[in-house]
């Protein structure tokens, strides 16, 4: 019995330190995040303070094993942390969520004892990590990779640049894919952890975004930097595993930050319409406001199971592949969709910076592109349908 009640329990329903940190997480995003959004969007950067609070808070190696300095709680947790955070914030919440999703993820399933012992108690109490894949040559094409590495005597030297890397500029440790042999194609790509102070390694140029602004997002190259052997993750030649199965793992949580995205939104808009008065009463007494405030509350909810679906079930060690882009897909078309509904609602004032749904609509644009474009979640998606 106690099994099946289980089995019948809602995807919504939360372990208790699930929600213990969700109640964290939120009651952060309100106190420490939301006085700083305006500017921090307006600077194009994330405040160094809000920075060494995330750590303090344990939000930075949610799931890195306590061995290692980590907090030792489980996907699902980062998931509800990441989605409190985006709510208010976004740029907040995709920092978090590259660190734990991809950047940790790849470190506890693929890096050797050495590597783990040596970079994740760094990553969990002190050092942002970030994420380097994409080239100029190699977006949705991800393994068209351009940048190389040369085996020499105890090193690799690499050479190459990689774009849009998200962290980069708050980052000591990158994760950069590279091919030892671009003969075999995707079966020379590598992983490597380099870190900031790395000879021949630099940050360069900053984007200039439409949304998720305070979240750097910037150019990175390698000339003739040198990376020690002991510094490959997982294996030569496996770095398209590495890569597959961490951006995976990301979709969900960039699924999570989308939900995030939404309900901010929507909460914006639900507490505007009842305080905006016209023709002698508050806006939300009309029915057709009313209508697209319950099909805007669907969506989300509807978005919430599918983020929360792929989670559980990557927790349980299935096949996650499909419901993971259709988590990724459905919260970034939603997010977009409720966050352009709210700005219909506040009308005017929906179309100005004094007022957040504008930065909500901007911020959800990135929804439908990073860690795999709406595209490649829907062939992904039908590949798997047709098998």
């Amino acid at each position: 019995m106690e099994q099946l009640e289980q089995m019948m329990a809602p995807l919504t329903q939360l372990t208790e330190d699930e929600q213990m940190l969700k109640e964290a997480a939120a009651d952060f995003a309100e106190a420490s995040i939301k006085p700083l959004v305006s500017e921090m969007d307006e600077q194009a950067k994330l405040n160094p303070d809000l920075i060494k609070q995330f750590f303090e808070m344990g939000l930075m190696g949610i799931d890195i094993p306590e061995q290692y300095g980590g907090g030792g709680g489980t996907f699902m947790m980062s998931v509800v942390a990441i989605e409190q955070i985006s709510r208010v914030d976004a740029s907040a919440g995709v920092f978090m969520d590259v660190q734990n999703t991809l950047v940790n993820n790849a470190f506890v399933n693929y890096a050797s004892e050495f590597l783990k012992e040596k970079y994740l108690p760094q990553l969990a109490n002190e050092k942002v990590g970030a994420y380097c894949l994409s080239e100029a040559g190699s977006g949705s094409d991800a393994f068209a990779l351009k940048c190389k590495a040369v085996e020499d005597g105890d090193d690799y030297v690499l050479n190459g640049a990689k774009l849009w890397i998200t962290n980069a500029n708050e980052a000591d440790i990158f994760i950069v894919l590279a091919n030892v042999n671009p003969e075999l194609g995707y079966k020379g790509i590598t992983a490597f952890v380099v870190e900031r102070g790395f000879e021949g390694f630099s940050v360069s140029k900053k984007e200039d975004k439409l949304g998720i602004r305070a979240s750097s997002t910037c150019e990175i190259l390698l000339e003739d930097c040198r990376v020690p052997k002991e510094n490959i993750l997982g294996e030569v030649g496996k770095g398209y595993k590495v890569a597959i199965e961490t951006l995976n793992e990301g979709r969900i949580g960039i699924g999570a930050q989308m939900i995030g995205i939404a309900q901010g939104a929507f909460d914006a808009a639900l507490a505007y319409v009842q305080e905006r008065k016209q023709f002698g009463k508050a806006i939300g007494e009309f029915q057709g406001v009313q209508f697209q405030l319950a099909r805007m509350a669907t969506d989300i909810e509807t978005a919430r199971l599918l983020v929360y679906n792929a989670a559980r079930i990557k927790e349980t060690g299935q096949n996650f592949l499909k419901e993971a882009a259709m988590a990724k897909f459905y919260a970034s078309e939603v997010a977009e969709r409720v966050a352009s509904m709210a700005v219909d609602l506040y009308g005017g004032n929906g179309f100005v910076k004094e007022y957040p749904v504008e930065k909500f609509y901007r911020d959800a644009k990135i929804g439908k592109i990073y860690e795999g474009t709406t595209n490649m979640q829907l062939m992904t998606i039908a590949k798997l349908l047709m098998r």
